[in-house]
């Protein structure tokens, strides 16, 4: 008997063990840090919020290299360490996905702002998102058409869009803004001009400085800084000129007062709302969704006190707004492929 109840309670530990070794969250970072103030923040956040309050094991890496390789290395370790759930943020990962969602597929794997697009290695061919995969995307055409919209309702009428890197979710931001504008400045009866370009990069730099520098000394009243820790370039000069910025993925009012609105996507709720999912045994994996204001408040600005720094256009105004597009009755082109067509706008597009 004693010892039968020996071998019962060895193979309760190990039961133990094997559950914790199951609910291990890792999180990998793409080309940016867990502290970005923007979509790698988002959703480590997201990690740690929802690890902390259902005392599961999480941990994050941070690839030593921008490069596929490093990328699976960084994976590789953390499915060696324990993890078999791994949140990974940013369109890098569709082609980590490729190699990943099969080497493990016993590892569910939330790639979020990866899209059907990026689930290639040679953009010819494509394959599906396993079973043990979702990924993540976001109308941001939505979210920059209303950022745009009511910078236009504000009284700014010589906009910039300072994108990061010309990926499909910041080319939907670019020209959702730009949608936006428009539409403001037709309703206004009103002609606007918008410079526009990518940086490039996901980080400032003095380069990038200068050319906002550039701008605003030329009269640019506000730039929409839409990549990652791009937004630190616009800052700075925008505070040497008085001018303004709108941030992007999260509400980054916080950061400076320069900041006068956010376009947003709700990264940190999706990511927590799949992770409730997934341990709740609801895992609907092998899909890519979209949310956007068709599916609830996914994207829209920020319209907390603290967060709402328009000088004319009211939260009423933003309702109006944003229930039209929600309806279906503004409908936002996410076409990436094209520029938009635009009436009352002027968009200089700079290389």
């Amino acid at each position: 008997m004693k010892k039968f109840l020996a071998l019962l309670l060895a193979a309760v530990m190990l039961l133990g063990c094997a559950s914790a070794l199951a609910d291990k969250i890792a999180l990998v970072t793409d080309v940016g840090t867990i502290d970005d103030e923007s979509f790698n923040q988002a959703c480590w956040q997201a990690v740690e919020a929802y690890a902390l309050e259902n005392d599961v094991e999480y941990t994050y890496y941070q690839p030593n290299a921008d490069s596929l390789d490093a990328r699976l290395i960084s994976i590789d370790q953390a499915v060696t360490e324990g993890a078999n759930v791994i949140v990974m943020p940013g369109y890098l990962f569709g082609a980590t996905l490729v190699t990943a969602q099969d080497k493990y597929p016993d590892v569910k794997f939330i790639a979020v702002d990866v899209s059907a697009g990026d689930l290639t290695l040679d953009y010819v061919t494509y394959v599906d998102p396993a079973a043990n995969v979702i990924c993540v995307t976001f109308s941001e055409e939505q979210a920059g058409y209303l950022a745009g919209y009511a910078a236009v309702k504000d009284g700014y009428t010589k906009l910039g869009f300072l994108g990061g890197m010309a990926v499909p979710a910041v080319i939907r931001y670019g020209y959702g803004f730009v949608q936006g504008a428009d539409k403001a400045a037709a309703e206004l009866d009103k002609q606007i001009e918008i410079n526009y370009t990518y940086g490039g990069q996901f980080f400032g730099d003095a380069a990038i400085t200068a050319k906002m520098e550039g701008w605003y000394s030329t009269g640019t009243e506000i730039v929409f800084a839409c990549g990652g820790g791009i937004y630190t370039s616009a800052v700075e000069a925008a505070n040497k000129y008085e001018a303004k910025v709108i941030g992007v993925d999260v509400d980054q009012a916080y950061i400076d007062p320069c900041i006068l609105t956010s376009a947003m996507k709700g990264l940190q709720n999706v990511t927590e709302s799949l992770l409730a999912d997934l341990f709740d045994g609801n895992w609907d994996g092998g899909k890519v969704k979209n949310y956007s204001l068709a599916e609830g408040e996914y994207v829209g600005l920020p319209e907390a006190e603290g967060s709402w720094r328009f000088a004319t256009f009211t939260t009423e105004d933003y309702k109006l707004i944003h229930d039209a597009v929600q309806s279906g009755e503004i409908v936002v082109s996410n076409d990436t492929e094209n520029a938009p067509a635009v009436t009352n706008a002027t968009v200089n597009y700079i290389q």
